[in-house]
């Protein structure tokens, strides 16, 4: 099994690579470049012979696919004896193939020596006048899409050969930037002859007459402005007003205190859904978010938990209660309720159904308590076979009602009561209807035609109040037959 010797070719100018990698390159003889397309190779042919994995961007669809074939290609090669594996730059700095090849190396046991050479972010600050000490984050163009976008530090984009490309990192960033938001678009850093820079604002990042090639690079400066558009932003203001200098009331809330704002708000979310009003919507589900981070910043003084840990534990709960998308487990989709009950109670440790049963939150609405208790107890046969059958219990429960009131019994007459409402609710199951719904549309048409009959009691000059029960179901009738 041959020793890898990873080396970095620098940015592009023969000055910039090392003395360490020159040694390298010249007392061996397999070496494999990932790609020749970089300025100093012309200069290395005249002393060395290598091979070029280039043909491996051709053959695979996506990068991934490249990088692995071709960290798979060297450790294979491995097995013949010493080689050289150089890349562009300096071998730790947005390399991804080199860690692939640590890693495998590592599991198959073999040597993996680095030698490094200039950066090109070494390059491009140098070539920018900026210190990097302020701080600043470095990002493939090809996972910008699923990295953590801070305003606050600059940034370096590397890899956008073109403007296909220079167009969705475009997209992007004007989700976090404002569309002015001036960048850097640098080329061919650290190779002399070749150094360009072009200041411009951030929506005009693709236009036709800016220059994209394998040596170009992207720069954001530190925003002046604060985007306000990440959980983490939130974290840091709920941080601010919980701390010493914060606000009175922010500091003394406790997650007692804040139970009832939960509930709160998640009505009011309901309600701008209902009114089908999107920005109400977005503000109402800022509010909900808010109380998720207000918990966990009292968790986390508390020392309890933080936002990392109830993230987590959503994930994991999502991940192990969908085996069919996580982990190819055959499922039969037309019994998921079942099986997804079924997950919850191994999750939880249940042994029965009724540990099930009294996991229902006891603050839910008695309405929306009773179908969910209902339907629980359905997914394991204990529910009538037809609505038939639902309605008969209906009138059972009715008449039993009734008997009871005859009786003048109060203590049954809550009980039976009870009993009724549960039976309707198992009808509006049945029905597939949400009785917590149906009866809120009650609600509001009581309202409206109450309010009807108010304003016709003020148009011919009478006080409702005074008016006879007779006089009103008139009034009532009318709005009836206004369709109220």
């Amino acid at each position: 099994m041959g020793k890898i010797r990873i080396i970095g070719l620098g940015p592009g100018d023969y000055s910039l690579i090392s003395q360490g990698a020159l040694e390298v390159l010249q007392s061996n003889s397999r070496i494999f470049l990932r790609t020749e397309k970089h300025p100093i190779v012309d200069k290395l042919k005249e002393t060395i012979q290598y091979t070029s994995l280039d043909y491996f961007y051709d053959k695979e669809e996506n990068f991934e696919n490249v990088y692995s074939k071709i960290s798979e290609f060297i450790i294979n090669l491995s097995k013949e004896g010493d080689l050289v594996y150089a890349v562009p730059g300096h071998p730790r700095v947005a390399e991804r193939t080199v860690s692939i090849i640590e890693s495998m190396a590592k599991e198959k046991g073999i040597e993996v020596e680095t030698v490094a050479s200039m950066s090109f972010v070494d390059a491009m600050f140098n070539y920018l006048a900026i210190d990097p000490a302020d701080g600043f984050k470095l990002v493939d163009a090809f996972e910008v899409e699923n990295s953590y976008i801070d305003t606050n530090t600059s940034m370096i984009i590397t890899q956008i050969y073109d403007h296909f490309i220079a167009s969705n990192i475009k997209l992007k960033l004007m989700e976090y930037y404002d569309y002015d938001q001036e960048v850097c678009i640098v080329n061919g850093a650290g190779v002399k002859n070749l150094e360009s820079k072009k200041y411009v604002q951030l929506h005009e990042l693709d236009r036709i007459e800016n220059l994209f090639d394998y040596l170009t690079s992207l720069y954001i400066p530190k925003s002046s402005k604060n985007m306000y558009n990440t959980v983490h932003d939130l974290e840091n203001i709920m941080k601010t007003l919980r701390s010493p200098s914060g606000c009175d009331w922010d500091k003394k809330q406790t997650h007692k205190s804040l139970k009832k704002y939960v509930i709160e708000e998640a009505y009011e979310l309901c309600q701008a859904v209902d009114n089908d009003d999107i920005d109400e919507m977005i503000e109402e589900l800022g509010d909900i978010l808010l109380q998720v981070i207000f918990h966990c910043q009292i968790g986390q003084e508390e020392g309890y938990f933080d936002l990392k840990e109830v993230v987590n534990g959503i994930c994991t709960k999502l991940i192990y209660r969908h085996p069919h998308v996580f982990n190819n487990a055959d499922i039969d989709m037309a019994t998921f309720e079942k099986t997804w009950e079924e997950l919850k109670q191994q999750e939880k440790g249940e042994s029965n159904i009724t540990d099930g049963l009294k996991r229902i939150p006891k603050y839910l609405p008695a309405l929306i308590k009773a179908e969910k208790i209902q339907h629980k107890a359905a997914l394991v046969g204990f529910d009538w076979d037809e609505i038939e059958d639902v309605l008969k219990k209906i009138e059972e429960e009715y008449k039993e009602l009734l008997d009871e009131c005859k009786a003048g019994n109060i203590k049954y007459i809550k009980e039976e009561l009870g009993d009724l409402l549960f039976s309707i609710v198992n009808l509006a199951r049945f029905l597939k209807i949400d009785p917590e719904e149906a009866l809120n549309c009650t609600n509001q048409k009581f309202v409206n035609r109450f309010e009807f009959m108010e304003q016709s009691a003020i148009d011919i000059d009478r006080n409702f109040e005074d008016m006879t029960l007779q006089e009103k179901d008139i009034l009532w009738n009318k709005a009836k037959s206004n369709k109220l």
